[in-house]
């Protein structure tokens, strides 16, 4: 009642038209709570189309789509009518009635083109095989009344008329590509896509005599533009129902694109949208024939076949020369950019999805595809022009510069498939170094595309012996006066980006350590000069790498760059993607600087704190390289500070977000651990115990094993305090122990639990053992004989060397012993500690004996060889750990010797006999042959 008042105020009924479309998600399906009952559907539904004159063009668009919602719920089932009323509404002779009609009956046919049920889309299809017919004639009609308006000069009513051959349009590109099966049996459907090539004929003949400033000018593009990807629509969802029109599109589109044909009439939106078709339908699979012919289909090999007398070599060689010597040259428009806005320029738009919208990307992936496919037609073509191009350039002959720029893109981007026929070494010793030295101004296109050039070859072929001498031309470049205006600015990164990542098994440290210091300074003082953000992020990308790359070898070089990082990360207070630049840049200065680091906490800490608490905005950008930055501060820091452990605090409710940073959230707290686990403990063990047992309820089985090797990691960091702070956890793996978890990782790890406490803290595992007694109601006897079965019966499940020996060691210090449990499972202990010396006895060949592999007498540095990284402070923590372990500092040779000489004391010869005859023989020859010299 109120959005079709049109006496009431605009805004008023522009809010009631909101509202009420809104409205339909929530109430308008049957299972919706408060849903609207079916007598109030029928009266709205009766009310939206008794009348189409809303005079407000964005009210009527929102009634339209308001309309759709409902008809996707409703249409045809609950509203039969609603399809014949738009049909009789868009005949009508009132201009409003009938536009306003016509956007609905868009509306909807498009949002009925969306459902992807099977009934669904059955239901689209016998809606378009009874409309199409229709509205073929309907857009023949409006588009026929445009163009004889154009002809009689009617500017207001040709506006009008393209308005609905538009609208008429879109509905039909809906029909076309969504409702048809195969659509190439409808004579009709296929009449139509005939018709746009003409139509298109027709309409981009008639943009040579509408004016830029004509009203409808904008909305002829727009419909030109529509035409295209009605073509590029039905390709992408029907390529074989296309095949009998690739030789017209193909013909269509090359014409006016790389033919005279265009001149004066295309427009760049429509070059793109022509260079995706043909592009789409080079590179379609379902025009490629397979290797083996005959598993080819026939639709596969007629498309081929049109594909192949298509692209003849006169053909190819004149696409190939077009879009180099045309598409690829630098615009006027660019080169006032490069001018005025050096940064600008160099944030090229390229990547992603850019070729569908952009032409420079456009016409760079429809060469490269051309190329790939027909290369050895056109590497013949590129060669010769490459050869045309030899020796210097005319600094004064700005086109011939131009040219030449154009070609070495062509011959970057095409590098793979030139690896065989261009030798990139000479190339670049006999030419492209000297083209790199060249400091005229007007030479600075061929200097920003040589080091691009090379940037995309370094990887397909490039000597490595040859990379100091660019790494020298490189330094130069960044001492070019033109780069202090930003020139080369993309170019050099690019190269340096390719060059230096950790993937590239080329790269040797030592041919780039001599340039170390200059490339460093010079790249810092770059990030200093430049101010757009885009081209910051770009400069500490390469920072970072150099830093990846020589690692410690940096440490004499940071000094400025340590200075400079936090007033640029003050400035970057609004820019979060430059704040996630830094964060990383910082990840890797921390690790070049180890133990070091420590003097950048007074700004490290707080850009931690920031970035991984959750109660500030900024979290939802930095949070991830935030933790990766805090984690690796944890393990090169040498000793723990208040402000590093205060900054734990945030970790609880990072913890609640159970999201998927939940493995770095673990490793960060293992790093406190490690670091100083009686400070850490004292603090937050409460409070991590508590996060703990709510995870553990709704956790996936990885986590659990995360959460778990936690605890497991705080009892061998301190075993005499760890098992009291995580009191509240050990009865539920008791528990799971006896029932038998049935994930083996999970058994494994409660077993390691288990192990550390039985061995490391006797007194708290029989007190554990009396909780357990209790809450279970049984003896303590009983749950002692339940736990060593279990785990004699299990200990296939763990896989770890540490870990089995644990087991054998921990079982092995419940003797001796008078206990008949213990007595009992005493065959059980036996067999798993025979099995713990094959996995950790290693032979001396030399003497025949046997030792333990796993033992650690004193602390050794490691050693880093220069293709491993240093290790860390935690990698020391770990190993001096390593050192205090029973698992590493206890012989399990001698342990057994020595508990089963007690036992026989205990018992006396003849009952220690009765004892080892519940032993199999043949594990008591193992036994004795692993404790031969004993």
């Amino acid at each position: 009642n109120i959005f079709t008042n049109h006496t009431l105020d605009v805004n008023v009924r522009w809010l009631a038209v909101l509202y009420f479309k809104n409205g339909i998600d929530r109430y308008w399906r049957r299972v919706a709570p408060h849903a609207l009952s079916e007598e109030e559907k029928t009266t709205l539904r009766a009310g939206l189309i008794t009348n189409f004159n809303e005079p407000v063009n964005q009210i009527a668009t929102q009634i339209s789509v308001l309309i759709a919602k409902v008809a996707r719920v409703d249409c045809p089932r609950q509203w039969p009518e609603l399809i014949p009323t738009l049909l009789e509404s868009v005949k009508v002779q009132d201009d409003l009635r009938q536009h306003r009609a016509l956007l609905t009956f868009y509306h909807v046919t498009k949002t009925l083109a969306s459902k992807r049920l099977a009934a669904d889309r059955k239901l689209f299809y016998d809606l378009a095989s009874g409309i199409y017919s229709f509205a073929c004639s309907l857009w023949n009609h409006h588009t026929d009344t445009f163009l004889q308006q154009v002809c009689t000069g009617d500017e207001a009513a040709a506006s009008n008329s393209l308005e609905r051959t538009l609208l008429s349009l879109k509905v039909l590109r809906k029909l076309t590509v969504h409702g048809f099966v195969e659509p190439h049996w409808s004579v009709e459907v296929m009449g139509f896509l005939h018709a746009v090539f003409e139509r298109l004929k027709q309409f981009l003949e008639c943009s040579r005599s509408i004016r830029a400033e004509n009203v409808c000018r904008d909305r002829l593009e727009k419909t030109i533009i529509l035409f295209t990807k009605v073509l590029l629509d039905f390709l992408d969802q029907h390529p074989f129902s296309f095949t009998p029109l690739i030789q017209r599109s193909l013909e269509f589109a090359v014409s006016y694109v790389f033919t005279e044909a265009g001149e004066g009439i295309v427009f760049e939106r429509f070059i793109v949208q022509c260079m995706n078709l043909i592009k789409m339908i080079v590179k379609n699979y379902a025009y490629k024939p397979s290797k083996n012919i005959e598993d080819s289909s026939p639709e596969t090999l007629e498309a081929h076949k049109i594909k192949t007398a298509f692209f003849t070599y006169p053909t190819l060689m004149e696409i190939c020369r077009r879009l180099v010597t045309h598409y690829f040259l630098l615009t006027k428009e660019e080169l006032t950019m490069w001018e005025e806005d050096p940064e600008g320029f160099t944030v090229e738009e390229s990547g992603g999805d850019s070729w569908k919208y952009s032409l420079r990307p456009c016409t760079e992936v429809l060469f490269i595809d051309i190329f790939h496919e027909y290369n050895q037609t056109l590497i013949p073509v590129l060669l010769e022009m490459v050869h045309s191009l030899q020796g210097s350039t005319n600094m004064e002959d700005t086109s011939a510069i131009l040219i030449k720029d154009a070609v070495y893109n062509a011959v970057g981007l095409a590098a793979y498939e030139l690896f065989d026929s261009v030798d990139f070494d000479q190339w670049f010793k006999n030419q492209l170094l000297a083209e790199l030295q060249v400091s005229h101004n007007r030479y600075k296109p061929i200097r920003r595309r040589v080091i691009w050039l090379i940037g995309q070859w370094i990887s397909v072929k490039f000597k490595s012996d040859l990379r100091p001498v660019l790494y020298e031309a490189i330094c130069n470049l960044l001492q070019d006066q033109d780069l202090v205006s930003r020139i080369h600015l993309q170019s050099v990164l690019f190269f340096l980006n390719g060059c230096l990542p950790v993937d590239d098994f080329e790269f040797r440290t030592d041919q780039f350590l001599p340039y170390l210091e200059s490339m460093f300074t010079l790249l810092f003082q770059l990030l200093q000069e430049v101010t757009q953000c885009d081209t910051k992020m770009h400069v500490l990308h390469v920072l970072s790498c150099v830093i990846e790359r020589v690692n410690m070898q940096i440490r004499p070089y940071v000094g400025c760059l340590v200075q400079y990082l936090p007033l640029l990360w003050k400035q970057s207070e609004e820019h979060n993607m430059l704040r996630c630049a830094i964060l990383t840049t910082l990840i890797h200065l921390v690790q070049g600087l180890g133990a070091e680091s420590k003097n950048l906490y007074p700004f490290l800490l707080p850009v931690i704190q920031l970035s991984t608490d959750v109660s500030q905005p900024p979290h939802v950008y930095l949070l991830e390289d935030g933790l990766e930055l805090w984690l690796v501060t944890l393990e090169n820091s040498p000793c723990l500070t208040p402000e590093l452990l205060r900054i734990f605090q945030n970790m609880s409710a990072l913890l609640d977000l159970s999201s998927e940073n939940l493995k770095n959230f673990f490793k960060i707290i293992n790093a406190y651990i490690f670091l100083s686990s009686s400070e850490f403990l004292q603090m937050y063990a409460a409070d991590l115990c508590q996060s703990f047992c709510e995870l553990l309820k709704d956790i996936t089985t990885e986590g659990q094993v995360q959460v778990l090797k936690v605890v497991e990691n705080v009892l061998k960091v301190n075993p005499v305090l760890g098992p009291q702070m995580f009191q509240p956890l050990l009865p539920s793996i008791v528990r799971g122990i006896i029932d038998g978890e049935r994930y083996p990782v999970v058994m494994s790890t409660y077993l390691g639990i288990m192990g550390r406490v039985l061995l490391q803290n006797a007194r708290f595992f029989s007190l554990l053992l009396n909780q357990v007694a209790c809450e279970l109601g049984q003896e303590l006897d009983q749950i002692l004989g339940n736990i060593i079965e279990m785990w004699v019966d299990r200990m296939d499940n763990i896989t770890q060397p540490e870990r089995r020996k644990l087991s054998a060691l921990a079982l092995l210090s419940l003797l001796p012993s008078l206990n008949s449990v213990i007595q009992d499972k005493f065959c059980g202990i036996i067999n798993i500690s025979v099995e713990g010396l094959h996995d950790v006895m290693t032979e001396d060949p030399e003497t025949g004996t046997y030792k333990d592999c796993m033992l650690m007498s004193h602390f050794e540095e490691p050693k880093a060889t220069e293709d491993e990284e240093p290790p860390t402070e935690q990698d020391k923590r770990k190993k001096m750990l390593a050192l205090k372990d029973p698992v590493h500092t206890v012989s399990l040779q001698q342990f057994i010797y020595e508990k089963l000489k007690a036992q026989q004391e205990l018992l006396g010869e003849q009952g220690f006999q009765a004892l080892m005859e519940t032993v199999d023989t043949e594990i008591v020859a193992q036994l004795q042959e692993f404790l031969q010299g004993f």
